[in-house]
């Protein structure tokens, strides 16, 4: 296969093309990235130097049609795993208009490329958060609740959702949508809740958790979301939405506290911190579905993936200064300054 992933410098894009080339070396894998904040090509360094590796970088955006449209045909083009997007939902607070661009223009964009090319398979990840918020005592999220976003972020995927959905209704398109609870693992940029409360933690400083620390949701261990995926690009039918989940719900003070523990750090680091807006209560995913059709099931329990995690984290210092350095500590400053 001639696999083209698009996002594949962030956290699980990253991930999936390890995953993959190690589960299938055969294949021919492209990753197009902006390389924005949050993606980091030396993630892939050792895959990209490698001649024989089969992996290949491109610096692009996936809203430049003129660019995509030579990466499909010049690298003949199987398949597309969508992975970029703008993801943070306090940055679409700030400034939804990023999240606009890229998620919803730039995936209509790599579609109808896609399309003229005649690609054989579409899968565009997307996320629980479109389907809003979730009750102490409702079912989890099924392929069949409606769209309720909440924030920019979760809007904008949303409206890519609904724009794949079109494309499979009119053009006959043969795209599938996955759709995941919260993931953690290796190589997550530290301003998502995991990496953020290890740096804090480990350096002794204060760990804001918004409002009373009660939010709930699902976490995922990033090698069970890929292989999610894999099984949707592998076996998924076209036009069709798989949730996948972890089975594991936690409210964010059960998340802090359980690092802590294993940290040996004390919870006197917890610091209360204003909520922000539109935070939704409850995320939980029913991934019956993926279980039926796809065989999925996640192998990895919520205390042997953060335990993995930390252990990465912890052997890993030089990664995680390195992203101190740049694009970390400018978020910092921005976004959690003002929060102390």
């Amino acid at each position: 296969m001639r696999l083209l992933v698009t996002g594949g410098c962030g956290f699980i894009g990253t991930n999936f093309i390890l995953l993959m080339k190690e589960r299938h070396p055969d294949w021919k894998i492209f990753n197009l990235d902006k390389l924005t904040y949050a993606g980091n090509r030396k993630n892939l360094l050792k895959l990209e130097q490698d001649e024989n590796s089969g992996y290949t970088f491109l610096h692009g955006d996936i809203g430049d049609r003129e660019f995509v449209t030579a990466v499909l045909h010049d690298h003949k083009i199987d398949a597309i795993v969508n992975f970029a997007a703008e993801s943070h939902v306090d940055r679409s607070i700030n400034d939804p208009a990023p999240f606009l661009s890229t998620n919803i223009m730039g995936t209509q964009n790599l579609m109808e490329c896609a399309r003229q090319a005649g690609t054989e398979k579409f899968v565009h990840v997307s996320t629980d958060e479109v389907y809003g918020s979730l009750g102490p005592d409702e079912p989890a999220f099924s392929e069949k609740n409606p769209l309720q976003p909440n924030s920019p972020y979760s809007a904008s995927k949303a409206g890519a959702d609904l724009m794949a959905r079109a494309y499979f209704e009119t053009y006959g398109f043969p795209v599938s949508i996955t759709r995941c609870s919260n993931n953690y693992g290796p190589y997550q940029f530290p301003e998502k809740l995991i990496p953020l409360m290890f740096l804090k933690a480990t350096a002794g400083e204060k760990l804001p958790v918004y409002g009373d620390g009660s939010n709930i949701r699902d976490w995922i261990y990033v090698d069970d979301h890929c292989t999610g995926v894999e099984l949707t690009l592998l076996k998924g039918r076209p036009g069709q939405v798989y949730n996948f989940g972890g089975a594991a719900e936690k409210t964010n003070l059960e998340l802090i506290r359980e690092m802590l523990h294993l940290l040996n750090r004390d919870e006197s680091l917890i610091s209360y911190v204003k909520d922000r807006p539109g935070h939704d209560k409850r995320y939980a995913m029913d991934f019956k579905l993926a279980e039926k059709e796809l065989g999925f099931t996640p192998k990895t329990s919520f205390r042997q993936g953060i335990g993995k995690t930390i252990e990465w984290y912890t052997a890993n210092r030089e990664w995680l200064e390195d992203v101190r350095s740049g694009a970390y500590r400018e978020f910092m400053e921005n976004w959690y300054g003002e929060r102390k």
